[in-house]
This record gives C-alpha cells, sequence and structure tokens, in this order.
C-alpha cells in the first residue's frame, strides 16, 4: 500500500508566483515593442501576489515571506522600467 504525501500546512503559492512573475516582469521589460505588453500584466501580478505572500507570512501560514518581498520588488522594477520607456519615448 502507497503512502501519499504528507500535505503541508503552509500556503506558499502566493509568494513563489510573485518571484515568478517578478523575474518575467523584470526581464521582459528590457525587450522594446513586446516586453511592454508582457511586462506590465506581470508587474502588477507580481506586486499583488507579493503583497498577499507577505500578509500570509506575517499571519503564519507561509513560509516564504521573503520571496514574496523579492517578487513584489522585481515586479515593480520591472513596470518602473516600463514606465522609464514611455517617459523617454514620448514627445
Amino acid at each position: 500500500m502507497r503512502k501519499s504525501a504528507p500535505q503541508s500546512m503552509f500556503r506558499d503559492g502566493a509568494g513563489s508566483l510573485a518571484l515568478i512573475a517578478g523575474i518575467v516582469a523584470v526581464t521582459s521589460a528590457f525587450v522594446p515593442f513586446i516586453g511592454d505588453f508582457v511586462a506590465v500584466p506581470t508587474g502588477v501580478i507580481a506586486v499583488i501576489s507579493g503583497w498577499i505572500g507577505l500578509g500570509r507570512a506575517v499571519d503564519g501560514t507561509a513560509s516564504n515571506g521573503r520571496e514574496a518581498v523579492i517578487g513584489a520588488a522585481l515586479g515593480g522594477a520591472g513596470l518602473f522600467v516600463v514606465f522609464l520607456t514611455f517617459a523617454a519615448t514620448a514627445v
């Protein structure tokens, strides 16, 4: 008889999503045209899910608060780079 894997009591999905979306946002922010359409939604997702993940880490229901903060910071940096490119190219 097979034993199932033990279930984790932590809810780490939001922090992990924030980190992945933040990495995608900051790397795609430097691609000239397509990056704008990718970096903005993933940056917003990274910031929101990072905020949720940090709240869960503070409550004690998640164990990856550092990942959530890094993901939110990377998402914000990606949004900032896109904003700077829009401001630099606007005439």
